[in-house]
């Protein structure tokens, strides 16, 4: 190391740059390790809300609000791992989470303002519950329960129909374009599983009936 005024001066370099990459290292160790957390509340969320658990299912969404606010907190001063990726996939995990829970429950769809949620992972992640709002429509067919699937099929292309009108480049929507295209696939499907289910059991409602006119 030379000796002077070049040495303090690559000393002052060393050790301003050690301090901000220390401080950047750790805030991406703990970024990582609660977007991974984050992402298990709410895969726990979702699996609540499927088993009619919905108490527990809010109670863990509310961990899960808690966990997310932090994560954006602990990042405020570091905006390019706020943007990285595994950030982003955790908190569209969130916004699916917290708008499948309030669809089943007959709540008002959650905002991007008070989920503290980014426009393109919110949109991303309520394109993402479409496929579980899908799923708890099936599991209540096959349960031979239609009551209220209409009503959620309505929310389903209500989204789909929101998403549709994002026309921006997929750098600035994270991949939005493929999502609503997986989105229109899902809302067609059970749109036609719903519609057949209606109309079987208006089938076996009119046999009955006939049935019960028969001598």
């Amino acid at each position: 190391m030379p000796e002077g005024p070049l040495a303090a001066s690559l000393q002052a370099i060393e050790a301003a740059a050690r301090q901000e990459l220390d401080g950047k290292h750790a805030a991406r160790e703990r970024a990582l390790v609660d977007s991974r957390a984050l992402i298990r509340t709410c895969a726990n969320t979702i699996r609540a809300v499927h088993r009619h658990e919905f108490e527990r299912a809010a109670e863990m969404l509310a961990q899960a609000a808690t966990a997310s606010a932090r994560l954006g907190d602990a990042l405020r001063d570091y905006q390019d791992l706020y943007w990285a990726g595994y950030v982003q996939d955790a908190q569209k995990e969130y916004v699916e989470a917290t708008a499948t829970l309030r669809a089943v429950r007959g709540e008002p769809l959650p905002t991007p303002q008070e989920l503290g949620v980014a426009a393109a992972a919110f949109l991303n992640g309520l394109g993402e519950a479409v496929g579980e709002l899908r799923r708890y429509v099936l599991d209540r067919l096959r349960r031979d329960d239609a009551d209220g699937c209409e009503a959620l099929l309505q929310i389903m292309d209500d989204i789909y129909s929101l998403l549709v009108t994002m026309d921006y480049p997929d750098a600035l929507t994270g991949g939005l374009r493929r999502t609503t295209d997986n989105v229109r696939g899902i809302l067609e499907r059970t749109r036609g599983d719903l519609t057949s289910a209606l109309r079987q059991r208006e089938l076996q409602a009119a046999l009955r009936q006939l049935e019960a006119r028969l001598p």
